[in-house]
């Protein structure tokens, strides 16, 4: 088999059905839209509309703060880094940082994304030269253990408000 003479199975993609093409067609004149008003003529958006009742979007409480500011970190836990390191996404003697973690494909970043945050969830058993831009203590703590270092980008949360 040739990768041009893939096709998929009979009736696996129904022909599209042309509208408003003659009354034979079965979707002519009005194009199953019905007949008259609002909701049979284009750039309708009645999303949310409950036809003058005021909407459950409105009626229901609002609880609650959005930070406009929240930091979003992609999070890579360090047995994840052990395993890739282990299967050789990763090189075992060099220092890691966040590119490095990305071409391995260990995190996905984004614009929305602030960085990667390193946790403690699973164990490490080589000493690793990372740097990332956030750790919690006790990932730092494991791998300091496991005879590595962890550099931090950013400057922790209570360092930063004092």
């Amino acid at each position: 088999m040739k990768l041009n003479e893939i096709r998929d199975n009979e009736g696996a993609r129904p022909k599209f059905k042309r509208i408003g093409r003659g009354i034979g067609s079965g979707k002519g004149k009005t194009g199953g839209r019905g007949v008259k008003g609002q909701k049979a003529r284009t750039g309708v958006s009645l999303n949310g509309f409950e036809g003058g009742q005021l909407p459950i979007y409105r009626r229901v409480p609002k609880r609650g703060f959005v930070n406009p500011f929240r930091r979003d970190y992609a999070v890579l836990n360090i047995g994840t880094l052990d395993a890739a390191i282990e299967a050789g996404r990763l090189p075992a003697g060099e220092a890691v940082d966040e590119a490095a973690l990305k071409a391995a494909g260990l995190v996905r970043t984004s614009a929305k994304l602030a960085g990667v945050r390193l946790l403690a969830k699973g164990e490490i058993k080589r000493a690793v030269t990372i740097t990332v831009s956030g750790a919690s203590a006790a990932a730092i703590a494991a791998v300091q253990a496991a005879g590595g270092t962890v550099t931090l980008t950013e400057a922790p949360a209570e360092a930063a408000s004092e």
